[in-house]
Order: structure tokens, then sequence, then C-alpha cells
């Protein structure tokens, strides 16, 4: 009975922050893994393109990785597929819209030979000993599932990203029969989103968000741009259609949105009428009133279309005071100062501004408590693991399910990197994996660690001073220097008194040693430093970072 194995489950990310959500399913030689995505590099990490999972663990374990399943195909979901796929290589299973999109994001990183495998809902496909069920659900992108996973120690439902919308955009609601029907067979575990565990109710209908749409466009008296996430492909088919009802032309306008709305409509997701949709460099042929532009930017990126507009750096949009400015969407937690920023600037460009706490332009696609309830009620698990959503929520989420008369002690929050053992005679944490995050910084992957961090914070606060000299050690006197230069700590011309201070105090420091050997030059170095700390500190409170350069004429 000892060796009888386990279903281990290990978050790689999704617990304890939003975003980056990735999943291990482990039972005797077989490994499955539920997403693979990205986030938002957080305010202290500067210069950080995006996050992703440390996939170690499966890099170590690749030859028993049998696939890779998707829920849905946002960003934080399938952000982090071409760096983590490359290194472990396994078929890939999900909707026509999800793979579609990865398979974008391969192409572009130059990874092939990965097996793309289009599921429908309710298909079966077994990987390993893991049967895997793709389920129906709602969300704000289309073919979004949630998965029942089924191996010999018994069933895990998935739920996704999900909420139960009765009148959906594509007509199809979440598949409540389904989940039904697994859930009166038995169910080990349930991994549910926590995203919205705070909101009590029912999230509204995307259908709300049109009649906004419509009234915001009737009355605009110039160019509409609206900025939300280039995936949310429903919510930009009800902007398209209100364009097309008020005859204006549509734009696509930030590269994600150009490339994320081609495939869409390559697949029939999004549908456009003939003539609509206009090229950006075409915007000066139609009037204003005639155009309705569609870009990225809705979370205050400071590369995205609507902030470099915002900011005047865009090189083919500038706003204007007859703009109407709508953002649709709420900023996801970390990123409201940035969104702030970006409507405070669009208003000193004398634009409108809509954004979701003037009218309804946004609705979440993720579900509140009541359909979070719903779910329980539906699956039946006996034991639940709440992901998707900072510690806070999850704890929330466990509150949710205590309500409802789950044991305390079948109720697990999560751990990055936990692993979670599910048998016959119960669930236990039986320790971690190595796991945290993985910066990427342009082409460099996991290359920026704490230290660098720590420098660029440190740059960005005191900025750096370079003391750069040339010393002959035959004659041991200093040939030139010592010469210094001021990045981000004070203007040279401005401050001569303390710039001369620090030429000083470098000379005294080489005039204090008699003969210098080579081996000399470390510690030198060490004291230039520490002295020009203690000195610039004393003279104007600044902790600069400083870099002693010493030319060794022999």
């Amino acid at each position: 009975m000892a060796n009888t194995p386990k279903l281990r489950i290990i978050p790689l990310g999704g617990v304890d922050e939003i975003g980056k959500n990735m999943t291990v399913f482990e039972y005797d030689r077989d490994i499955i893994v539920v997403d693979c995505g990205s986030m938002f590099p957080k305010d202290d990490m500067l210069g950080i393109d995006l996050v992703i999972p440390d996939a170690s663990y499966l890099v170590a374990n690749k030859e028993r990785v049998r696939g890779y399943v998707f829920t849905h195909g946002h960003e934080d979901h399938i952000g982090a597929v071409p760096y983590v796929v490359s290194q472990v290589p396994a078929p890939l299973y999900g909707s026509r819209l999800t793979l579609a999109l990865i398979e974008n994001k391969l192409r572009e990183h130059h990874v092939s030979g990965v097996p793309l495998n289009t599921v429908e809902a309710r298909q079966v496909i077994q990987l390993g000993c893991f049967t895997v069920r793709f389920i129906k659900v709602n969300h704000s992108i289309p073919g979004a599932f949630a998965l029942a996973i089924t191996c010999p120690i018994g069933t895990v439902v998935c739920s996704g990203d999900f909420k139960v919308d009765y009148t959906p955009i594509d007509g199809e609601v979440t598949d409540l029969t389904t989940l039904a029907a697994i859930g009166s067979k038995g169910v080990l575990a349930l991994l549910c989103e926590s995203t919205n565990i705070e909101r009590p109710g029912y999230t509204m209908s995307e259908r709300k968000v049109a009649d906004t749409f419509y009234e915001q466009i009737n009355n605009a008296r110039g160019r509409v741009i609206i900025a939300m996430f280039s995936s949310n492909v429903f919510r930009l088919q009800q902007v398209v259609d209100c364009a097309v009802h008020y005859h204006r032309k549509v734009c696509f306008v930030g590269r994600s949105m150009v490339n994320v709305t081609a495939v869409a409509m390559e697949l029939g997701e999004l549908r456009i009428p003939d003539g609509s949709l206009i090229d950006i460099d075409d915007l000066d042929k139609y009037r204003d009133d005639e155009l309705v532009v569609l870009t990225t930017g809705s979370q205050g990126e400071p590369m995205s279309g609507l902030t470099r507009m915002a900011f005047s750096e865009h090189r083919k949009l500038q706003i204007k005071q007859s703009d109407k400015i709508i953002i649709s969407a709420s900023p996801i937690p970390g990123n409201e100062v940035f969104v702030s920023r970006v409507i405070n600037q669009l208003y000193r460009c004398g634009a409108e501004v809509i954004y979701d706490a003037m009218a309804e332009v946004h609705v979440s696609g993720h579900a509140c408590q009541e359909e979070i309830k719903l779910m329980h009620t539906l699956v039946k698990p006996k034991y639940l693991i709440p992901v998707h959503g900072e510690y806070r929520m999850l704890w929330q989420h466990g509150e949710l399910a205590e309500s409802m008369g789950m044991p305390r002690q079948n109720i697990i929050l999560p751990e990055i990197g936990q692993v979670i053992e599910l048998g016959a005679s119960g669930v236990s944490i039986a320790g971690e994996v190595p796991t945290g995050t993985v910066l990427v910084d342009g082409l460099g992957i996991g290359d920026v660690g704490n230290v660098v961090l720590r420098d660029r914070k440190h740059l960005s606060q005191d900025g750096l001073i370079i003391v750069a000299m040339a010393f002959d050690r035959t004659n041991c006197m200093l040939v030139s220097g010592p010469d210094v230069i001021s990045r981000g700590f004070v203007y040279v011309r401005e401050n001569e008194d303390i710039i001369e201070g620090i030429r000083n105090t470098v000379r005294n420091i080489i005039a204090s040693y008699g003969r210098i050997e080579g081996s000399d030059w470390p510690s030198i170095k060490n004291r230039i430093k520490d002295e020009l700390h203690r000195y610039i500190y004393d003279k104007i409170k600044r902790n600069p970072m400083i870099l002693p350069i010493i030319v060794d004429l022999g």
C-alpha cells in the first residue's frame, strides 16, 4: 500500500499572484502541464519585459512530460509557451484560437517541430495515464475550457478562467450539464479560479457592454479610440458591430491587436464586413466622425498604442481634443498607477475619457461568488485547491468553501512550487520543487536576477559616478585624471565643488600609498568606493553607485 503512486499537483505559478498560470500534474511516470502563462513585470522590475515561471523542474523531468493542455489563449495562460516548450518539447492541446495564438508565438521565437493538436468541447484525450476532458466555459475569449483530468487515483477538475453567462456573444453557454455529470461520479479535487472571489453576486453578461458602446459611439463628435485587451475577441466583435451600425471605419493599432485580430479573422472568430476595416496609414482619408480605432494600452503599458498616443510618441496617431477615449478594461492589480497616469495625460490632451468608474465599458470575464458557488455545487469536490489569485483571494475562496460545508482540513491554500499529494490516505504537502520567476529582458531569458535588479533600482534612485584615471606604476604617479563622470547623480557644471572634492579624495587615497603593485588595485578600488560614499553622503545625503576605473600603465 505504501508503494501505491499518488497524484502530485505542483503549481509553478498562478497562486499568490495574478498571472503566470502553470500547474504540473504528476502520477507515477507521467506528467502533464496545464497552461504556461506569463505576467506583467512589477514596479521594481526595471526594464523587464515579461515574467515567466521557472520551469527547471520540468527540464529535469522532460522525458516524463506527455503534453501541455491549455484552458484558453490569454497571455497569463500561454505567454511563456515558446520559452518553456523550447526546453521541454511535448505535444500541445487547446482550442483553435488558443493554438493559433500559440503558433504565432512559436513562429516569432523560431521554435519548430512541436505538435499542435486542436480539440473541441467535450473531446477526451489520453496523455500517458491521464485522461483529459475539455469542457466549454464562458470567458472573454473564444475557445475557453475547463478541464476534467482523470488518473487512477480519481478525477480533478480545473475550472480555468470562467464565468456563467446566460447570453454569451457566441451563443454557447458554460456546459453546466457536463460539469454536473462529472460531479455526480465523484471528483477528488477542484482547482478553481479565485480572481473575483471578493465580489458578491454574479458577473454581468458581456452583452451589457454593447449597450454602452452604442451610446458612446452615437454621441461622439470625433474619433472614438477604444483601448482593450487584444485577446478579448468577443468585445472586439461588439465594437466592430457598433462601428458598422454607425457607418464608421475600424482601424486596429498596436502590434498585439493587429496580430490577434488577424488570427481571429482568419479563423472566423472575428467577422468584419468588406470595406469596414482600414489600415492606420489611411486614417487621414476619412473624417474624424467616420472612425473607430481599437488599440492596446488598457493597462497603461509604456510601449502600448494608447500610452504612446497620450504622450505624443506615436508616429501615426496623435490625440485631438475632439477624440473620445474609452478604456474598456479594469486595471490588473499592480497596474493602477500606470492606468491613472495615462488617463491623466489623455485629459491634458483635451480628450474626453470614459473608463470603468464612469460607465459600464467593461465587464469581467471571471466568476463572482455566486458563480463560484455554482461550480462547487455541481462538481462536489472532496478537496479544494483555490488558484488564480493573490493570497487574500485564495484565503477568501477557502472561507467560501467552508461556508458551503467543506471541512477546513480539505481546503489547501497552495504556494508556488509546493507539492500537493493526493492519495487513498488523504492529502498532504510533500515538500517543494525548485521554482520562482524567470525575467525576460529583450532576448535575454533569466540572465537578469536579483543582483541586476538591485543595481538597476540603485541607479534609478541615486545615479552613477564613474571615476576614471591612468596610473604609471614605474614612476608612482597619476598620468591623467581622476576624471569624474556623473549620470543621474548631479549636473557637473553646477556642482563643481562636489566634483572637485571627489577628485581630491581620490588623489589623497592614491598618494597615501607608497609603491603600488598590480595586486593592490582591488583594495584601492574598494577604498575609493568606501571613502567616496562617506564624502558624498556627508555633503548631500545621497548614495550613488560608484565605479572606479583605473588604467594601469605598468
